[in-house]
């Protein structure tokens, strides 16, 4: 059946009316709603602190772990026979953010000097496959193409006195047939990997190119580079290594195991990983245990408070039913009320957690957090800290509108 006409205008001014009464009583006890709201916020203000420490600390913890793409890494232990096969499986799967073949470790050296510079330092550095999407190389970093594009380490650039842009040129050293043969290699220098992302001495390069060196150290010849050697090697060659890292830190454990069911034996940071999860999981039982208690016992104390101000105002609500208020527009009163204290607590628990957020900062965060905050809140936490406030104080005061829902009309005549 349809509503008449200006029913539904007349309901909302009703509840606008019992809004307005509810909030003039809060307003005119303000010395009992200031109590409640103090009662509240000192049970929201160690939580709230004990939360940011908690968020703060395992964030600092957990940041270098997502960040860094070292915890992500999936290094194999000892030679393998991986073939372009294995290869195409493995950059199918969701939980690989990157894999490239890797040649024999003792074939994946070489050694470097820069062209013009003033040092004329040669050092022996380590040759590391790379490809578009590198996790150590940032898209500002560039990636190695071809034979004459590298990217080189931080460490190494700097023992060498070189930057982007400057030539090097690698030395690469055999023996065969009981004589030394060398070749020279230009190459150009086209972005610095970040020391935070690889902290020792390494080239960049492409996988044609360490390729190509592992088969002119095996004595074979490489047509692509005009070096001479025996029979070249077939294009459907097996590489004994690769460099992997994981799309995320939560599927390195998984990569674990299932390099183990293929019986390859892998190295990988999973003990960091969930030595700072377990500490995350413990953590949140502790503090939820404190919270699930501070809240209960709030809860309860605000009920029998909402109670006794309900048996106090009896008279008050007996009246408002003679004067037509109906039963469903009275319970709004404790509700309205419980919303009210839930508001006004929230923001001042809020305000002086901001300031012991601060204060703790400015003490510990120089010396534990590395720089970082060890107490911090993001908004949605203080916002998911009100929606929870309110549930609670309308859960607690739903006993105080049973109350107010079994006055009887008749009380306010006898009195």
């Amino acid at each position: 059946m349809a509503e008449a006409p200006g029913v539904l205008p007349a309901i909302r001014r009703r509840f606008e009316l019992v809004g307005r009464l509810a909030f003039d009583d809060y307003r005119h006890e303000w010395v009992i709603s200031g109590c409640a709201v103090l009662a509240l916020s000192a049970v929201l203000i160690p939580l709230l602190v004990l939360f940011g420490l908690k968020y703060g600390i395992i964030t600092n913890l957990l940041d270098p772990l997502i960040e860094n793409p070292r915890y992500r890494e999936v290094a194999p232990i000892g030679s393998g026979n991986y073939d372009a096969a294995w290869f195409s499986e493995m950059q199918e799967r969701d939980d690989v953010a990157f894999i490239v073949p890797r040649t024999r470790s003792l074939a994946a050296s070489i050694r470097v000097r820069a062209v013009e510079s003033e040092v004329g330092r040669i050092i022996d550095i380590e040759l590391i496959p790379s490809a578009k999407g590198d996790p150590v190389l940032d898209e500002s970093t560039g990636t190695p193409a071809g034979f004459g594009e590298v990217v080189l380490a931080a460490t190494a650039a700097e023992k060498l006195s070189v930057g982007v842009g400057d030539a090097i040129e690698g030395i690469v050293t055999r023996t065969r047939n009981s004589r030394q043969e060398s070749e020279r290699l230009p190459m150009t220098v086209v972005g610095i990997a970040p020391i935070t992302s690889f902290a020792r001495d390494g080239l960049f390069v492409s996988i044609e190119l360490i390729a190509s060196v592992e088969d002119f150290l095996d004595g074979r010849t490489v047509p692509a580079l005009g070096w001479e050697g025996s029979e070249a090697r077939p294009a459907d060659r097996a590489f004994a290594s690769f460099r992997m890292y994981a799309a995320a830190i939560d599927d390195v454990a998984g990569l674990r195991r299932a390099f183990l069911d293929q019986g390859i034996e892998v190295r990988t940071s999973v003990a960091d990983i969930e030595l700072v999860e377990r500490l995350d999981r413990n953590l949140g039982i502790v503090y939820w245990i404190i919270a699930l208690i501070a809240i209960t016992g709030y809860c309860l104390s605000f009920a029998t408070s909402v109670w006794a101000n309900v048996d106090r105002k009896r008279r008050e609500f007996s009246v408002l039913r003679l004067t037509g208020f109906k039963t469903r527009e009275i319970v709004w009163f404790p509700l309205l009320q419980a919303i009210f204290t839930a508001g006004f607590g929230w923001l001042l628990a809020v305000i002086v957690f901001l300031t012991v957020q601060g204060t703790l900062n400015a003490l510990f965060a120089p010396t534990i957090g590395g720089g970082q905050p060890v107490c911090r809140l993001e908004v949605w936490h203080l916002l998911a800290a009100l929606g929870l406030t309110v549930v609670a104080a309308v859960a607690a005061a739903i006993v105080g509108g049973r109350r107010v829902a079994h006055l009887e009309p008749s009380l306010g005549l006898r009195d």
